[in-house]
This record gives C-alpha cells, sequence and structure tokens, in this order.
C-alpha cells in the first residue's frame, strides 16, 4: 500500500473521480494475554486490508469488547454504539465513494458489522464485510495470533511472557464465556497455546488469510448478514 492508497494522506479534490472500494479496518483495545498488545486485532484487521485493492481509510479502533473487561487495558464501545459508528461512517463514505468494505478483525465486533451492513444495503448502499479468519484457528491470543503477530509486528510480541492459557474446545467454553466473561474461563486472558508460534508460521497463515479475503473480495458476493462470500 502507498501513501497514494491512504485516506488521510489525500486532499479531497483528489477523491472526486473515486472508482474502487473504501477499505475500513475494524478492530479493538482489549487483552491479548501477558504477551501480545492490546491494539492486535486493530494491526491485523489494517493489514488485511492494506493488501486488498482500493482506498485505506485509518482503522477504527475501538470495537465490542465487552468479554474482556475483566482485564485492564480493555477499551469497549458496545455492540449497539460499534454498529451505529458504522452505520454513519458508511452513509457518509457513500456519498463519495461507490463502495465500501468493513475488514473486522475482532470476532466480538460480527454482531455489529453485520448489522451496520444490513442497514446500509437496505438503503440502497454497496457495502460488506470481511472477517480476518483462516481455518482450524485457536480462539485467542493463541498460537494464530502470536504467529500473525510475530510476523506482523515482532517488536510488540513479548515472547518470554507466552504463556499456555485455556485449551478447552469453544464449545465447551461457551457458557462460562457468555455468563462471565473472559475471566471467567482464563486466568491470563488467553485462550490456546501461544508457546509454539513463529514468524514463519505467521506469515503462511498471513498469507492464507489474504487470500480467502481476496477471493471474497473479487466474487463481491453480500450474504444476508452483509459478509462477501
Amino acid at each position: 500500500m502507498t501513501d497514494k492508497d491512504q485516506l488521510g494522506t489525500r486532499a479531497w479534490p483528489e477523491l472526486r473521480d473515486v472508482s474502487g472500494a473504501l477499505l475500513v479496518p475494524v478492530g479493538s483495545v482489549e487483552q491479548h494475554g501477558p504477551h501480545l498488545p492490546l491494539a492486535t486485532d486493530t494491526t491485523i484487521a489494517t493489514a488485511v486490508a492494506a493488501a486488498l485493492p482500493g482506498l485505506h481509510a485509518p482503522a477504527v479502533a475501538f470495537g465490542a469488547s465487552g468479554e474482556h473487561e475483566g482485564f485492564a487495558g480493555t477499551m469497549s464501545i458496545g455492540t449497539a454504539a460499534l454498529s451505529s459508528v458504522l452505520v454513519e461512517l458508511g452513509r457518509s463514505a457513500c456519498r463519495w465513494a461507490p463502495r465500501i468494505c468493513f475488514v473486522n478483525g475482532h470476532g466480538g465486533n460480527s454482531v455489529a458489522v453485520a448489522d451496520a451492513v444490513r442497514l446500509l444495503r437496505f438503503e440502497g448502499r454497496d457495502a460488506g464485510w470481511l472477517p480476518c479468519a483462516v481455518p482450524r484457528a485457536d480462539a485467542h491470543a493463541g498460537r494464530t495470533e502470536t504467529s500473525l503477530m510475530l510476523h506482523l509486528d515482532p517488536e510488540s510480541v513479548r515472547t518470554d511472557l507466552a504463556e499456555a492459557g485455556n485449551t478447552e474446545s469453544i464449545a465447551a467454553l461457551l457458557p462460562r464465556l457468555r455468563a462471565g466473561g473472559m475471566a471467567a474461563v482464563s486466568a491470563n486472558g488467553v485462550l490456546g497455546d501461544p508457546t509454539g508460534a513463529s514468524a514463519a508460521e505467521g506469515e503462511r497463515l498471513f498469507e492464507q488469510m489474504v487470500v480467502l479475503a481476496a477471493d471474497c473480495f473479487a466474487r463481491w458476493a453480500p450474504d444476508g448478514f452483509g459478509r462477501l462470500q
């Protein structure tokens, strides 16, 4: 991605004839165990969005992270507020951009993103969204996210503090997670085991993530929830 592709570096007369999509990363400020930064989801979403063709907006850095509020540093605006923010951003951007795509880096944002995109599409705007996902990824701050961050921003990873968290399946954890948040199922905020993570694995996972996102982006076939398929 060059400066020319970044919305924040452009002057308004340069944007009168935008023909491609506006890409908006959506992340979070939330705990990611003792070894990963609070901006992990935002970093990943921004990197995936940057790999797609179009004009790239600054990230929406605050998300719906209420399940992580048992840990210091987490800042959540909740599902309703996030959805409202994305709707207003979409309405505003679609006055001059023909298409908008939200690239979501945090699973807890999914309901807000889907609700916002469905409303924007109902109003006649060409909106869609993509998750930053790969098959068989672990849940939170484990090997998958740690490997991705070792590839994308290695200096931010405290490898000496990486330790396993709760390694039960999400299906088994879900009732307790919904009732009491992350702190009820993991004392260190980790679901999975980051200790085997590597930059090489992160590079492979990131490439896979980008290929999956790029294929859906190129097809631009939103489902009933606005997710690109």
